[in-house]
C-alpha cells in the first residue's frame, strides 16, 4: 500500500491520511519529502536536457566524455530510518567518493588527451592551409571559401588547447604569437604608409610603366642618401658652430668687410651667394679654428674633418649595397636560349594601366619580335663593312669634336669669370655674372641631341646605340665637370699666391696697429683707447669658400635651367599641341611637334651629374646637401606633375631591371671621380691662414695628429702612429687586393659550374625530347598495325 501511495496524486494521499490515524504524521512528512524530490527531479531533467543541447553544440571532444547516470533512491516506507553514522564510517564513505571522482577524472583526461592530439593536428593542418592557400591552383571563389573556413575553425578551436592540465602555456604562446604577427603586419603597413611619394610613384607606374617609375624611385633613393648627409653635416658641423661658436661680427672671418656692407643684403648679391650668405654657416670660411668650443668642449675642427670623410665613406657603402641588392640570380647561361619563348611570356609589363601606354608596349613587343627575326635572318646577309666602318669613324670624330669643344667652352668661361671677379660687380650684367653656369647648363641640354643625330650614322642595334648614347652623355658631363675642376685648381693656385702677398701686408699692418695701440695707452696720451673693428681688418682670399660658392651656384643654376626647360619644352609645347590641333594643317599630336616623351636616360644622368657636384662641394659648403634636398624635393613634385600632364610614354619602353645597376655603376664611377679632387685638396693644398677650421695648419689632416697629441694617452697615440706606418698600410692594401682577387676567382668558378650544369640540363632535356618523340612514333606505329 505504501508503494501505491508513492504513485498516487497528492489529493488522494491526503484522504488516505485522514483514514490512517497512527501513521499520519510519518506519512505526511514522507509526502512532503516526495513532493520536494519530484520538484528537484523535474529541475534536474530540464537542466539535463539543456546540458545535452549545449553538448551537441560543443566540439566533438566534449561529446566523447562519459556521461554519468543519475540514480534516485526510492524511499521505502517500510525501511527503517537510517541510523546516524559514526565518524569513521563517514570518513570511509567520503574517501570512497573521492576515489571514484578521481578515477572518473583520470578516464576523462585520457580521453581529452587523445582528442587534444587530434585537434592539434587538425589545427596545424588548417594553419598550413591558411599559409599556402595563395599557391593553390584554384579559383578565387574557392580560395576565399577555404580560407574563411580555415580561419573560422582556428579561431573557434584554438582556445580549447589551453583547457586542461599543462596546456595553458601553449595557449599563452599561441596568443602571443598571434599578437606578434599582428604587430608585425601593422608595423609593415605603417612603414609602407611612411614611404614618401609612394602613391605618386604608383600612379606614374600605372600610367607609364615600371621604366618611367624607376627614375622616380632612383630620385627618392637619392633623396634618402642626401638626407643622411644633411643630418651629419647639420648636426655635427653647422648646429654646434651656430650654438657654441662666436657670434657674427666677433671675428674678421665672421664679418662682412666694410667695403661690402652697403650691398651685403641685396637680392642680387645674396642670389650670387656673396655678402651675408658668404659670411655665414653655409660656407667653410665662417668656422673658427679653435680646438674646442662651448661648454661641452666640442672639437669642431676634428668633427668637420671626420664628417667630411664619413660622408664619402657612407656614400660608397650605400651605393655598393644598392648594387649588390639589385644583382639578380644570373647563372651565366646563354641568353639566346629560348629567345622567342622568353619574349612571348615575359615581355609584358603587368603594371601598365593606361591604354595608350599599353598600345606603346604592344608596339614595342612587336618591334622586338621583328628585330629578333631580322637578326636571325641578317646573320647570313653580307653587308658593306667598309662603308659602315667609315660612317662609324665619322660619327666618333664628330663626337670627339663636340666633347673637345664643350671642354674648351667651359675652360674659356671659367677664365672669363676670373677676369670678371676682379672687376666692379656693379659694372657687370646678368650674363657676365652667370656666364659659366649658363654655358655648362646649355651644353648639357644641346649636346645629347647632337649625339643622338650622330648615332644615326653608326647603324647600331637600338640597345647598343642606347648604351653608346648614355656613355657619351656621361663622358660629356664628366669631362665638363673635370674641366671645371681644372679651371678651379688654376684659380685656387692664384688665390694661394695672393694669400702670400696679403699675409705679408697683414704683418706690416699688424705692426702699425700695435704701435698705435701702445701709443693710445702711453702716459702722455689723452685720446680714447685704440680699437679696430673686425670689418676693417684686412683679410686674405679664402679659396675654400670660393670653391664652395662655385658648386652652390652650379647647383642652383642647374635647377633653374631644368625647371625652365620643363615649362617651355614640355608645358607650353603640350598646350600648343592640345589647343591648336583643331585648327592646324596637320595632326599635331601624331606629327610634328607632338607631345614630348619622358627622357629616362637623360634625366637619370642629370641626376647623377648633380649628385657628383654635391659630393665634390659638400666639404667646402656644408649646406650643399641641404640645398640638394630642397632641389630633389621640389623636383619630385614638379616632374611628377610634368610627367602626368605634359609627357607621353616613350615609344620604346625600357625595363627597369636592366637599367638599375647600369645607373648605379655610373653613380659609383662619378662618386670615385668626384672624391679624388677633394682628397687631393685635403692632402696636398695648404688651408687658408685666416678662415676655416683648419687655418694655421700646414695641411688639413694635421687635425688628427693634434687630437692624438692632446686628447689621447701617449701609448695610444704611439699605437695609432705605428698602425699608420706606410709599410703596414701597403701590406694591408696588398692583402685586401689578394682577397678581392680570390673572391673574384671563386665567383667566376661558381659561374662556370652553373654554366656547365645548365648545359647538362639542356642536353638532358634534348635527349628526353628525342626519346619522347621515338616513343610517340612507336605508339603510333603500333596503333596503325593493330587497326590494320
Amino acid at each position: 500500500m505504501q508503494v501505491v501511495l508513492l504513485l498516487k496524486p497528492i489529493s488522494h494521499l491526503q484522504c488516505v491520511l485522514k483514514m490512517c490515524g497512527s501513521s499520519a504524521t510519518t506519512l505526511k512528512d514522507q509526502l512532503v519529502q516526495i513532493k520536494v524530490e519530484e520538484k528537484e527531479d523535474d529541475t534536474e531533467e530540464s537542466s539535463s536536457e539543456e546540458k545535452e543541447e549545449e553538448e551537441d553544440k560543443l566540439p566533438r571532444r566534449e561529446s566523447l566524455r562519459p556521461k554519468r547516470k543519475r540514480t534516485r533512491d526510492v524511499i521505502n516506507e517500510d525501511d527503517p530510518e537510517p541510523e546516524p553514522e559514526d565518524e569513521e564510517t563517514r570518513k570511509a564513505r567520503e574517501k570512497e567518493r573521492r576515489r571514484r571522482l578521481k578515477r572518473g577524472a583520470e578516464e576523462e583526461e585520457e580521453i581529452d588527451k587523445e582528442e587534444l592530439e587530434r585537434l592539434k593536428a587538425e589545427l596545424d593542418e588548417k594553419r598550413q592551409t591558411i599559409a599556402t592557400v595563395k599557391c593553390k591552383p584554384w579559383k578565387m571563389e574557392k580560395k576565399i571559401e577555404v580560407l574563411k573556413e580555415a580561419k573560422k575553425f582556428v579561431s573557434e578551436n584554438e582556445g580549447a588547447l589551453g583547457k586542461g592540465k599543462g596546456k595553458r602555456w601553449f595557449a599563452f604562446k599561441m596568443m602571443m604569437a598571434k599578437k606578434w604577427a599582428k604587430f608585425l603586419r601593422d608595423f609593415e603597413n605603417f612603414k609602407a604608409a611612411c614611404i614618401p611619394w609612394e602613391n605618386k610613384i604608383k600612379a606614374i607606374e600605372s600610367q607609364f610603366g615600371s621604366s618611367v617609375a624607376s627614375y622616380f624611385l632612383f630620385l627618392r633613393w637619392m633623396y634618402g642618401v642626401n638626407m643622411v648627409l644633411f643630418i651629419l653635416t647639420f648636426s655635427l658641423i653647422m648646429l654646434p658652430e651656430y650654438l657654441w661658436g662666436l657670434p657674427y661680427g666677433s671675428l674678421p672671418r665672421k664679418t662682412v668687410p666694410r667695403a661690402e656692407e652697403a650691398s651685403a643684403a641685396n637680392f642680387g648679391v645674396l642670389y650670387d651667394f656673396n655678402g651675408l650668405a658668404q659670411y655665414s654657416v653655409l660656407f667653410y670660411g665662417y668656422y673658427d679654428n679653435k680646438r674646442t668650443i662651448g661648454w661641452m668642449n666640442f672639437r669642431l675642427p676634428l668633427s668637420y674633418f671626420l664628417v667630411g670623410i664619413m660622408c664619402i665613406g657612407y656614400s660608397f657603402l650605400v651605393v655598393l649595397k644598392a648594387m649588390t641588392k639589385n644583382i639578380g640570380d644570373d647563372g651565366g647561361g646563354d641568353d639566346n636560349a629560348f629567345n622567342f619563348s622568353w619574349k612571348v611570356f615575359t615581355s609584358w609589363d603587368y603594371l601598365i594601366g593606361n591604354p595608350e601606354t599599353a598600345d606603346n608596349k604592344f608596339n614595342s613587343i612587336t618591334m622586338n619580335f621583328k628585330e629578333a627575326i631580322t637578326e636571325e635572318r641578317a646573320a647570313q646577309v653580307e653587308e658593306n663593312v667598309h662603308l659602315i666602318r667609315f660612317l662609324r669613324f665619322l660619327a666618333n670624330f664628330f663626337v670627339f669634336l663636340t666633347l673637345g669643344g664643350s671642354g674648351y667652352l667651359i675652360f674659356w668661361a671659367v677664365k672669363r669669370s676670373q677676369e670678371f671677379a676682379q672687376q666692379d660687380p656693379d659694372t657687370l650684367g646678368w650674363w657676365e655674372k652667370n656666364e659659366m653656369n649658363m654655358v655648362m647648363s646649355l651644353l648639357g641640354m644641346f649636346c645629347p641631341t647632337l649625339f643622338d643625330l650622330f648615332a644615326e650614322l653608326e647603324d647600331y642595334h637600338p640597345l647598343i646605340a642606347l648604351k653608346w648614347l648614355l656613355g657619351r652623355i656621361f663622358a660629356l658631363l664628366l669631362g665638363n665637370l673635370y674641366v671645371f675642376i681644372l679651371a678651379l685648381m688654376d684659380e685656387i693656385n692664384n688665390k694661394i699666391e695672393e694669400e702670400k702677398l696679403v699675409k705679408a701686408n697683414i704683418t706690416l699692418w699688424e705692426a702699425n696697429m700695435i704701435k698705435a695701440y701702445n701709443a693710445s695707452f702711453s702716459e702722455n696720451s689723452t685720446g680714447p683707447p685704440f680699437f679696430v673693428h673686425p670689418a676693417d681688418v684686412p683679410r686674405g682670399p679664402c679659396w675654400e669658400t670660393m670653391v664652395g660658392q662655385e658648386f652652390v651656384r652650379l647647383t642652383v643654376s642647374d635647377v633653374l635651367t631644368t625647371y625652365v626647360t620643363i615649362l617651355i619644352g614640355d608645358f607650353l609645347r603640350a598646350c600648343f599641341v592640345r589647343f591648336c590641333n583643331y585648327c592646324w594643317c596637320w595632326d599635331l599630336e601624331y606629327g610634328y611637334p607632338s607631345y614630348t616623351e619622358f627622357d629616362i636616360s637623360g634625366n637619370v644622368l642629370a641626376l647623377i651629374f648633380n649628385q657628383g657636384m654635391i659630393w665634390m662641394g659638400s666639404f667646402f659648403a656644408p649646406s650643399l646637401p641641404g640645398i640638394n634636398i630642397l632641389r630633389l624635393h621640389t623636383s619630385m613634385y614638379f616632374q611628377c606633375w610634368a610627367v602626368m600632364c605634359c609627357n607621353v610614354p616613350e615609344a620604346r619602353v625600357f625595363k627597369a631591371s636592366r637599367s638599375n645597376n647600369f645607373y648605379l655603376g655610373m653613380l659609383l664611377l662619378i662618386l670615385f671621380l668626384s672624391t679624388m679632387p677633394v682628397l687631393y685638396m685635403i692632402v696636398s693644398l695648404p688651408p687658408s691662414f685666416d678662415c676655416g677650421p683648419f687655418s694655421g695648419k700646414n695641411r688639413m689632416f694635421e687635425v688628427i695628429g693634434e687630437t692624438l697629441e692632446h686628447d689621447f694617452p701617449s701609448w695610444m697615440a704611439k699605437i695609432l702612429r705605428q698602425l699608420s706606418n706606410p709599410g703596414l698600410v701597403i701590406a694591408v692594401i696588398l692583402v685586401m687586393a689578394l682577397t678581392i682577387y680570390y673572391l673574384n676567382a671563386t665567383a667566376k668558378g661558381q659561374k662556370a659550374v652553373n654554366l656547365d650544369l645548365k648545359k647538362k640540363m639542356k642536353m638532358q632535356a634534348l635527349e628526353n625530347k628525342m626519346r619522347n618523340k621515338k616513343m610517340a612514333a612507336a605508339r603510333a606505329a603500333a596503333a596503325a598495325g593493330g587497326q590494320s
